[in-house]
């Protein structure tokens, strides 16, 4: 093989490369948002509650005001996501070795244990990159996030980046000449 034909099919690989590291961002982004978003819910008290709806008062003189946990309400999910892709400073990236995909894992632990960062590239880059991935499905799925997070919805990280989504479910989508 000439030095050109080597060249030219290395040059066909990279957008694919440059796409799957792209997807792999995206998908690790998203994935790390619901975990954080399930994390901070759980840590509010489970008595702690917000009044919705009206507060105008009915033709009978009652009020239309009921109490939901406030963990999962409206308001405090809205709030967590103004908040929570900051949180993508405390994760790292691993790759793994037979498939070379990326993947995004917290670097700092919620509880303070000694976490085994070995493989874990722990750069600035990487965290800004996931924040940046982090807000930008945080804005576009804001109604989704709110809608899957407001029950208690199993498996809401599939349901959400691969079902609903599409970002962890890039093998299935492409062709396959392209693998």
């Amino acid at each position: 093989p000439s030095a050109f034909g080597l060249t030219l099919a290395m040059a066909a690989l990279l957008p694919a490369a440059g796409a799957r590291r792209s997807q792999d961002l995206h998908c690790g982004a998203c994935r790390a948002l619901v975990d954080e978003l399930e994390w901070e819910i759980a840590q509010v008290d489970p008595r702690k509650t917000i009044q919705m709806g009206s507060f105008r008062i009915n033709p009978d003189g009652s009020q239309s005001v009921v109490e939901v946990p406030y963990a999962r309400s409206e308001a405090h999910l809205t709030e967590l996501l103004e908040r929570v892709c900051e949180k993508m400073k405390e994760y790292g990236e691993k790759v793994d070795p037979s498939t070379h995909r990326k993947s995004y894992v917290r670097v700092i632990s919620h509880d303070g244990t000694k976490m085994d960062l070995s493989g874990v590239k722990i750069d600035g880059d990487v965290a800004s990159s996931l924040k940046f991935a982090c807000e930008s499905i945080a804005e576009e799925y804001e109604d989704e996030l709110i809608e899957f997070l407001s029950h208690e919805a199993d498996n809401v990280k599939d349901r959400l980046c691969s079902k609903r989504t599409d970002l962890c479910d890039h093998a299935l989508h492409i062709p396959h000449d392209e693998l």
